[in-house]
């Protein structure tokens, strides 16, 4: 548990950015309060339609601060890894507050954050010493990436254990 940090500016685009600017700025209570609620609902219906199954799932999203936390009871160590990459590769948000319960704890997975240049081929040598590992690291980031080519700047990926 704790708070993760992720590019603000980089990622999936679930509802206004320009919104989301406002509401740390000059909006009413309340309007950042709707945004707040608007936001977090478009987070945990995309963790949803990931398929990634979370007991109790609450998502919650502060605009002022833009930190999501997401809560409930996941099966596994890759599950919850794969909700919080789910929470914060998201255009706005600039922080995960992981209060995410696991039910098998296993090995943490290391993170890494794509720079321009990077393809999975070189971030797998980097990690395992082995370009040929870079399914791993694929498999390990679906079903939000959908090919391994497409990866950009700014995305947080996990890098399990081999």
């Amino acid at each position: 548990m704790g708070l993760m940090s992720f590019l603000k500016d980089a990622g999936e685009k679930l509802f206004g950015g320009s919104e989301a600017r406002a509401a740390t700025s000059t909006a009413s209570p309340e309007a950042a309060a709707a945004l707040s609620q608007k936001a977090g609902d478009a987070i945990a219906a995309y963790v949803g339609a990931q398929g990634l199954k979370v007991d109790g799932l609450n998502v919650g999203f502060d605009a002022p601060s833009s930190t999501v936390t997401v809560s409930g009871t996941v099966a596994d160590q890759a599950t919850k890894e794969k909700v919080l990459l789910c929470c914060g590769n998201v255009a706005g948000v600039a922080a995960v507050n992981d209060m995410l319960t696991v039910d098998a704890p296993e090995p943490e997975s290391k993170w890494h954050t794509v720079v321009s240049g990077d393809n999975l081929s070189k971030i797998a040598k980097a990690f395992y010493g082995d370009p040929n590992k870079y399914p791993v690291i694929f498999e390990a980031n679906k079903p939000m990436l959908k090919h391994p080519d497409k990866i950009y700047p700014g995305q947080m990926l996990r890098i399990p254990p081999l």
